[in-house]
């Protein structure tokens, strides 16, 4: 299939790039310039050199394309650029294709929440628990709501709410092993909240999953359902270490006035689970960060050289 895919070189688009062109999908990725587009190139892709607040510079793109898969998002631009890309890549989503002629099949549309949108949720949350977000994420719901409202005969929508992600070289984990290597690692809270995890490759495969499911509708979540601890992501990793470690816990008032309203994400206590992700036949590969502290943090160090 033919799909449209932003966000390409980000933590969660460029999972989603290398699992859809190792299915044999056509990727169209839009980066933002040429050593970006050089980049994913080199990956299978075909590179679109544009930027989500100038439509002109990719909506030419849009047109001839089976589906389409929103991973990007510019916090230095805001919700209201996402917003604008949003309505652009639905209305291109749902121009006929032909003139004439049998019907063409089913595109799909499939954007990237976040599970904090869920908020504080201590007892287990499915795909249609009532939400409460997070300031960080409070602009969400509606950007869901769009892309879910836009469903039709002729489009199919869904909504990955992905945890938080980790492997690689970035994300909360990520930052996790950079501190831990420095030999301070700053805990926000207590550090006894769970975080809902997830491994990018895994997370990379329910997208690729979605866009091949007539019944790919809908809300899913995506984690590994461990319900670790950021206290014990901080045990498994100080084990592995040559640095000797100390940690300091913050108090979430204090973290705020330094982050702002990012530290409520990094101290929320969240067990989230996936059981229409699982319908789909989705089963993470990796089911612990902790359980796997000595892999990940290879993997970490492998992707800063």
């Amino acid at each position: 299939m033919r799909i449209f895919l932003t966000g390409a070189t980000g933590y969660v688009g460029a999972a989603v790039l290398e699992s859809l062109v190792r299915q044999g999908h056509e990727v169209t990725a839009l980066v933002r310039n040429k050593e970006k587009a050089k980049r994913v190139a080199r990956r299978g892709a075909h590179a679109v050199v544009g930027d989500l607040k100038q439509p002109d510079s990719f909506q030419a793109d849009l047109d001839g394309q089976d589906g389409y898969v929103h991973a990007a998002y510019d916090s230095r631009s805001g919700p209201a650029v996402e917003r604008s890309a949003l309505e652009i890549m639905l209305k291109a989503a749902t121009r006929p294709r032909t003139v004439g002629g049998p019907p063409a099949a089913k595109r799909f549309f499939i954007y990237t929440s976040a599970v904090w949108i869920l908020g504080r949720s201590p007892e287990p949350a499915a795909e249609d628990a009532p939400i409460n977000p997070i300031e960080h994420a409070a602009w969400r719901p509606a950007h869901e709501q769009l892309v879910l409202g836009a469903s039709s005969d002729t489009l199919r929508t869904a909504v990955v709410r992905p945890g938080v992600l980790y492997g690689g070289g970035t994300g909360m984990v990520g930052d996790l092993f950079a501190a831990a290597s420095n030999g301070l690692v700053r805990v926000v809270g207590d550090g006894n909240n769970r975080w809902p995890l997830v491994y990018d490759r895994d997370l990379a495969d329910l997208y690729a999953r979605l866009v091949v499911r007539e019944d790919g509708t809908g809300i899913f979540h995506a984690n590994d359902e461990g319900d670790e601890r950021v206290n014990d992501l901080v045990t498994a990793i100080r084990k592995h270490l040559p640095v000797k470690l100390a940690v300091r816990h913050v108090p979430l008032d204090e973290a705020r006035q330094k982050m702002g309203p990012y530290a409520e994400a990094l101290a929320l206590d969240q067990v989230v689970r996936s059981p229409r992700a699982r319908a789909l036949g989705w089963t993470p590969s990796l089911h612990s960060v902790a359980g796997n502290a000595l892999r990940l943090l290879d993997e970490w160090r492998a992707a800063r050289n």
